[in-house]
């Protein structure tokens, strides 16, 4: 009965070993298949981490850029005002011009009708006597 109950102990004491094999096994399968999880997880988050650095620079590049373009439009447009300004001065200056030529006519042609009329007037004198 001893050796009976050895045996069955014995049988008991290898069926739980395998178990405890079986689940030592399953826990290093377990074990391999987290740590390629994780190097996934961690190639996948160095990647994403370059290609939000890479997109910070092309962003502070393009910010860059842009603020030299608005700032060549502001000076576009600062130069674009004091022209229009300089135009509408020549502009008026042209118009004033204008007004003094017609002005300048005017008085010639008072002055040449002065002109005939005095000549006119001293011929007539002339033929009178």
């Amino acid at each position: 009965m001893e050796d009976t109950m050895k045996s069955k102990i014995i049988v008991i004491l290898g069926i739980v070993s395998l178990l405890f094999f079986a689940l030592a096994l399953r826990s290093c399968v377990d074990v391999q298949k987290y740590r390629k999880a994780k190097d996934k997880e961690t190639a996948a988050r160095f990647d994403s981490e370059d290609k939000m650095n890479k997109l910070k620079n092309d962003k502070d590049v393009a910010e860059a850029k842009l603020k030299e373009v608005t700032q060549a439009l502001e000076e576009e447009k600062a130069a674009s005002q004091a022209t229009k300004k300089a135009l509408l001065q020549e502009q008026l200056v042209n118009q004033s011009l204008k007004e003094e030529l017609g002005k300048v006519n005017k008085l010639k042609e008072a002055l040449e009708e002065n002109l005939k009329q005095a000549l006119s007037d001293k011929a007539s004198a002339k033929n009178k006597k």
